[in-house]
């Protein structure tokens, strides 16, 4: 039976609904709104203190202002005030600088570097058919003068590095000490060359060692090309040695893992509201299938960092050297502003194929091998056949083959690997030693049910 609504009713329903309707809609308004004011208040605030220092400072501080020195560091200041350690501001010129050097109109010597305890620029690689190379400058050499003026003051390789670039065709003086004190001066003038991100060689003659220096378009093809080089030379497992690499571009860095790994999610980008984006999945295409070792230190950073634990997870990779530097967070692109400079923020936190994040912690390595403190100071002057952690990563490597050719392990490792040994053979130990105390006791516990059963029948 059909019942009928009449007219009435209908309107108080409609109208039931259009109030209930509108009385959340005003509800959220106003949470809205309130949720503006408190925003705008709290930045009318913020202008005002900044103003109310403007002006005490125009009237009173004794020194002039530069006003585009003065823009420069405030926006720098409230980028430090946010907290986030890898936000970064450009200058006009700075940014500049930047998109010329990554379009390849400014150009540097040819030269990798690094700050010593003597203040000077030490030449760690000299990339062939280079200005640098050309020069004659080498591995080893103290670069010590930029057109004349020392480079003490600079302060970093990355101020050293901007200071020796220029556009094709202009020079720079450099001035250098090589290993013998001789001190050199040349005008570099600065033309093309390929800066290569990956260097390869076989060491112990069965295993592929393979440094890559950044992660960067490049490099997944020099790594494929190292990789298959090495295997047809005999390489029966692999280093990866990742020390000093600060990261790069992701997505060659999950190419280059690619190269390794069986199949298996990558990483994944995870936004502050935890929502989480694939970063990249590997297909199983890898092209080798040998036992492998990545070296790290405290220098291993972001990208570099997610190789590494890419193929520990993924392969079984051993970690040998000393914690990574713990930088597990992705940077927005330079974001441009109106007068030309830029900003960089983090957007988003790095997470492992697994679901591990190493943001803030590092990866602890299977072996330890830190170098003391004179091993440090010579670090820079090692070789492929005198690097004690190089060859602490060679007997790693031949350990997982059982094929042992090095004699470059020293007496420390040599006892660590014994102490180690030593110390998991007496946690088994104890282990199977409580396990059949814990079944003895309940074997006794058993029979003394079983014997309180029988008296009691």
């Amino acid at each position: 039976m059909n019942r009928k609504i009449s007219v009435g009713m209908t309107v108080t329903i409609v109208i039931l609904a259009m109030t209930v309707t509108f009385s959340i809609t005003m509800l959220m308004a106003m949470r809205l709104f309130d949720h503006t004011v408190t925003s705008v208040k709290e930045k009318e605030s913020m202008y005002n203190k900044v103003a109310e220092v403007d002006r005490y400072v125009r009237a009173n501080d004794y020194y002039d202002i530069d006003e585009t020195v003065l823009y420069d560091r405030l926006t720098a200041g409230y980028l430090l005030g946010t907290g986030d350690k890898y936000a970064r501001y450009y200058t006009a010129s700075a940014y500049t600088d930047l998109l010329n050097a990554q379009s390849g109109k400014l150009m540097g010597i040819g030269v990798e570097l690094a700050i010593d305890q003597s203040g000077y620029a030490k030449v760690i690689k000299v990339y062939d058919e280079s200005p640098a190379k050309e020069a004659g400058l080498q591995r080893g050499d103290y670069i010590t003068t930029i057109d004349g003026a020392d480079i003490k003051s600079l302060g970093s390789v990355e101020a050293v590095q901007n200071k020796l670039r220029g556009e094709s065709g202009t020079s720079v003086n450099v001035g250098w000490l090589d290993s013998e004190n001789a001190q050199h001066t040349a005008d570099l003038t600065h033309s093309g060359f390929t800066a290569n991100s990956v260097d390869s060689a076989l060491v112990q003659g069965n295993v592929g060692y393979i440094k890559i220096w950044q992660f960067d378009n490049s490099t997944p093809s020099e790594l494929d090309f190292a990789l298959r080089s090495l295997t047809a030379s005999g390489a029966q497992s692999f280093i990866f040695d990742l020390r000093d690499n600060g990261g790069g571009i992701l997505d060659d860095a999950i190419s280059c893992i690619e190269l390794v790994a069986p199949e298996g999610v990558l990483a994944y980008a995870e936004d502050k509201a935890g929502n989480r984006t694939l970063l990249g999945s590997s297909t199983g295409d890898s092209v080798i299938s040998q036992p492998t070792v990545c070296l790290v230190n405290e220098n291993t950073a972001s990208a570099a960092e997610l190789f590494a634990s890419s193929l520990r997870t993924l392969c079984g990779t051993r970690l040998v050297g000393s914690t990574t530097m713990g930088k597990g967070t992705i940077q927005s692109s330079p974001q441009r502003l109106s007068d030309g400079s830029a900003v960089v923020v983090t957007v988003a936190k790095l997470i492992c194929g697994d679901g591990s994040c190493f943001d803030g912690t590092g990866l602890t390595v299977d072996v330890e091998r830190p170098l003391t403190a004179d091993e440090q100071a010579s670090y820079y002057d090692y070789t492929l056949d005198t690097d004690p952690q190089i060859q602490r990563a060679v007997s790693t490597a031949q350990q997982l083959t059982g094929v042992t050719t090095v004699g470059g392990v020293n007496d420390a490792d040599i006892a660590a690997d014994s102490a180690a040994a030593s110390s998991e053979a007496a946690a088994e130990s104890t282990a199977s030693s409580e396990a059949a105390g814990e079944a003895e006791a309940s074997s006794e516990a058993g029979a003394e049910g079983e014997q309180e059963a029988a008296s009691a029948q």
